[in-house]
């Protein structure tokens, strides 16, 4: 948002906290706690300060925050180069297999350190047998690292006892930024409940970051972090779209909710190029509990059918065919997707998972003992990660191992470390893959001294929590490389009171305004946040493939919905905050402003559809190899609001 003048008439000014660092880890998830456990190693000896900042708080920060029943992504008895297949396969056959493959050589190191700060994990028993994380250390297996085998979901997924995951991870990096403060004598280095806005350019060089800036959503403070480095670890992007969920529901998603494109805009605002921003996910969850299913499908071995009994993966084939050609013989996500779409289009549904029917056949080769377990481990795969899914099942009568229950592919959302692939460019690590994709710090983007990892990463998802920490690592690794190499720091062109005039306006906006109208919703000079996300999630539902257009558009379709972006975006400018909490919001929706933009031109640019299931092109409804087998990539002039699209090569590098 382009700030106007603020004279703080009608506001107390904030106080200014100026905190000079030389790595910054902006985010508080799986990325940033990497990054902070693996730069302190190589920070501290060198008196490098390493600092967090997390608009959250770190036990429960991030895409983990409530917990997960499994890891992922852990290579073990696998090897990276089928990795890379997999993931290329399910993002319909484009990814920066450089990125991934590095992925692969290191995520496993970081699970170990998992369990060895305690994490449970299940375990194979003499007999074959799983045992949960518990159940295992009183039988005496080992760790992963020490050869136990661990139970596996599926061939890259292992299973976990995960409530507590986030916390445990949270405190190892926790530990690290303490054992950093105290190395290089800071007074502080971890600041949490601070929300970072923007990512400051040198003055001198424009290519090359200086700072950041944000605010306390607690007290009346502005944050401005003067540093060599950043790191954008801050999620994806949700409630950009209209949600399902309506009434007290409203604003439940899948993905967490404080995910607000961020990581997007801020590196788009900094010149970052941006790749793959066409690409979304939409998860096919428990209807309205947004309840996993990843368990059931895998472990348990749940089915799931249209209302008719009937495969839908088996009867559309023929038809998904005709549009997707090779794609449906080795199907993906979104291809599982798509060919859900077409039998709820058809009137088929409600699709279903049979819950009921996959618990009945295991317990027929069970004790009750054993089935017992079973049951009570069907249930913490919930409470482990989506506690509001059974409050779903009780509220409806609902018992999962009775009776089946409802799919439902939800609104779309933006990440780069789940099924999804959209986010910055950034440099591979030059051992592997051509030199176009490397540019002398790994995960590095377009901007001389910004990173980013996890989400953030884009054209390489699967890296999923446990390869997000890893990325994570990589990046802070290679930040302090970066401030060795570069001793000087950098300066930004802004001053402290410019800074704190822009970031608070929307505060002032209120003040002057509000006493105007007797209702202070209504009020010509100003609108509230809540209202600048109804208009934006209306605009991309039904211009821009959501949700009400079973997830259709076409070049007609986003130019109009692009046309309501650009009123939008004029009149982002004027939204006031009456509060901390609403200055909050207010800098969220802008970031989302900026995400959703950057979509809806990528969809515009490549013409093909190439993620059925995800969106659609209806003017161009297949799959086009020959013209479109490539990066989009994209760059962002601040000053214009323009974005500009364009191609990059995708290079294959391990075979068919």
């Amino acid at each position: 948002m382009e700030p106007k003048v603020n004279n703080f008439e009608h506001i107390e000014k904030p106080e200014i906290v100026v905190v000079e660092t030389d790595v910054l880890l902006i985010g508080g998830g799986m990325a940033a706690c990497g990054a902070a456990y693996e730069a302190d190693k190589w920070a501290s000896p060198q008196g490098i300060k390493v600092t967090m900042v997390d608009k959250a708080a770190v036990d429960r920060s991030g895409a983990v925050a409530m917990g997960l029943s499994a890891i992922n992504t852990y290579v073990g008895e696998n090897n990276a180069a089928d990795y890379v297949k997999y993931v290329r396969q399910d993002l319909m056959g484009i990814t920066r297999e450089d990125l991934v493959y590095d992925l692969a050589r290191w995520v496993d190191d970081s699970v170990h350190l998992f369990e060895d700060w305690g994490l449970p994990i299940w375990k194979k028993g003499d007999a074959g047998e799983s045992l949960d994380g518990h159940q295992a250390a009183k039988a005496g297996k080992g760790s992963l690292r020490d050869g136990a085998q661990p139970v596996r979901s599926g061939k890259w997924q292992i299973m976990i006892n995960g409530e507590s995951y986030k916390v445990i991870v949270g405190e190892a990096g926790k530990a690290a930024l303490e054992a950093n403060r105290v190395a290089t004598g800071v007074e502080q280095n971890l600041f949490e409940r601070v929300f970072i806005i923007k990512v400051l350019n040198d003055k001198n060089d424009p290519t090359k970051i200086a700072g950041a800036v944000g605010f306390s959503v607690r007290d009346n403070k502005l944050y401005i972090f003067k540093t060599k480095t950043a790191l954008l670890g801050c999620g994806g992007c949700v409630n950009f779209f209209r949600g399902r969920a309506t009434a007290e529901g409203q604003g439940r998603a899948w993905f967490p909710v404080w995910n607000s494109g961020s990581n997007y805009a801020m590196g788009a605002e900094a010149g970052a190029e941006l790749v793959l921003m066409e690409n979304r996910f939409v998860p096919a969850r428990f209807k309205d509990g947004y309840g996993p299913v990843g368990a059931w499908f895998l472990l348990f071995k749940a089915k799931a059918t249209n209302a008719l009994g009937e495969d839908y993966c088996v009867t559309n084939e023929d038809e998904a065919r005709k549009y997707y050609g090779k794609y449906v013989d080795a199907i993906g996500t979104c291809m599982r997707n798509h060919m859900m779409i077409i039998d709820m289009k058809a009137g088929k549904g409600p699709i279903k998972i049979h819950t009921d029917v996959a618990l009945q056949t295991l317990g027929e080769t069970l004790d009750k003992k054993a089935m017992k377990h079973l049951e009570a481990e069907a249930w913490e795969d919930f409470l482990d990660m989506s506690i509001s899914q059974a409050g779903v099942w009780a509220a409806n009568n609902m018992a999962p191992e009775k009776v089946p229950s409802e799919l439902m592919p939800s609104e779309p959302y933006m990440l780069g470390s789940h099924a999804g692939c959209a986010g910055l460019w950034v440099s591979g690590p030059g051992d592997f893959g051509p030199e176009e994709y490397f540019w002398g710090y790994n995960r590095m983007s377009t901007v001389k001294g910004l990173w980013s990892a996890g989400d953030g990463a884009g054209a390489s998802g699967h890296k999923f929590s446990s390869g997000s920490h890893a990325e994570g690592r990589v990046a802070g690794k290679m930040m302090v490389a970066y401030c060795m190499d570069n001793p000087e720091m950098p300066e930004f062109a802004e001053s402290a009171d410019e800074l704190a005039a822009e970031v608070f306006l929307p505060m002032e906006t209120y003040a002057k305004f509000s006493g105007y109208t007797t209702d202070p919703d209504i009020n010509p000079e100003y609108i509230r946040p809540v209202m600048v996300q109804q208009r934006l999630q209306k605009i991309m539902d039904e211009y821009m493939g959501g949700t009400s257009t079973y997830y259709m558009t076409s070049k007609t379709m986003l130019e109009e919905g692009l046309s309501y972006l650009e009123m939008l975006k004029e009149d982002e400018i004027h939204m006031c905050a009456s509060d901390l909490h609403e200055l909050l919001r207010a800098w969220e929706n802008h970031h989302r402003i900026v995400a959703a933009e950057a979509h809806a031109q990528h969809i515009l640019f490549r013409e093909e559809t190439r993620y059925p299931g995800y969106y659609y092109r209806g003017d161009f409804l297949a799959i086009d190899d020959d013209n479109w087998k490539c990066f989009t990539n994209s760059t962002y002039d601040k000053n214009t609001r323009k974005f500009k699209v364009f191609k990059r090569d995708y290079h294959q590098i391990i075979p068919e």
